[in-house]
């Protein structure tokens, strides 16, 4: 059985293009000689237990073909298996933060053959970083109040619109008005109390496809970046907006930025929080901290 390539595909990622692109991922997985096991996961939590599943039944080697959901729930299978298997990525979803994050192709298609040529020639996985928030893990970002409110409504928006549904559903996200609960963050040697409008845990650079929120961050070298968004009104958002998108929001005088191995984060009333972009039950603490290496990549 290890030597079986078990191929995850949630269908409707990216709008439903990673459904429509099974048959030709199948096709190009095999042309390299993979001895290639379906399993679709048509519903949320699906794809995670589904990989845990195959794992403990000896699986060594899967592949997903999805977006930053489908990576994230993946992940946690893994580690709910307890076997460090070798994961491949197959970019289908809307925003591929993690993919791009990892120097992996965009185009499916070439991602499809690059990965197919290189389990084939059995070569080793890299290690990449991911984070601990909680009794979960993420690979790409993880976030407490605004941005985890514009991720639920980006969700419910159903209109195919690729990355730029993560703009809209930052202009619906302020119609509600802009909230900045009282934090208290302690991280490593970095302390705040007082009210933030977001706090963002980057293992990678960018969130929602077009959001540059971390450029300094690298999903191998070890740390976490932490950003804080102190309370900024409406018109202060759209200002920072093309800030956001090309990384230089950082120098603004409302961002804070640390980097940290590990963090606290308490809040006196339950928020909203995501991680890779799916949406977490409210809570109020928040215990987060970079696992090195933890996970291989083809």
């Amino acid at each position: 059985m290890s030597q079986t390539i078990h191929l995850f595909l949630n269908p409707t990622a990216g709008r439903g293009r990673a459904g429509k692109r099974q048959g030709r991922i199948l096709e190009l997985l095999r042309q390299a000689g993979l001895d290639v096991d379906v399993c679709r996961s048509q519903f949320s939590g699906g794809m995670e237990t589904q990989v845990q599943h195959a794992l403990e039944a000896g699986a060594t080697r899967i592949i997903v073909a999805g977006g930053d959901g489908s990576m994230h729930e993946a992940v946690n299978g893994i580690f709910r298996s307890g076997v460090r298997a070798g994961l491949g990525i197959i970019p289908t979803g809307t925003g591929n933060d993690f993919a791009k994050a990892c120097a992996i192709p965009l185009n499916w298609e070439h991602a499809t053959r690059l990965l197919a040529d290189r389990i084939a020639a059995h070569e080793t996985p890299r290690k990449f970083d991911v984070g601990q928030f909680n009794d979960r893990v993420f690979v790409n970002g993880a976030g407490v109040g605004f941005d985890a409110k514009v991720t639920r409504v980006a969700q419910s928006i159903r209109v195919p619109m690729g990355d730029l549904v993560y703009l809209l559903a930052i202009f619906r996200t302020m119609i509600g008005g802009i909230v900045s609960p009282k934090l208290t963050i302690t991280a490593d040697d970095f302390h705040w109390d007082g009210p933030v409008t977001l706090a963002a845990v980057s293992n990678g650079p960018w969130i929602g496809g077009m959001f540059h929120i971390a450029p300094m961050a690298r999903n191998a070298d070890g740390v976490l970046e932490l950003l804080i968004a102190k309370p900024v009104t409406r018109g202060r958002i759209l200002a920072l907006l093309p800030k956001l998108m090309n990384g230089t929001h950082v120098q603004e005088d409302d961002i804070v930025h640390h980097a940290v191995t590990t963090l606290r984060i308490h809040s006196d009333e339950p928020i909203p929080s995501h991680l890779d972009g799916e949406v977490q039950p409210l809570q109020s603490q928040f215990e987060i901290s970079v696992l090195p290496a933890a996970l291989h990549l083809f």
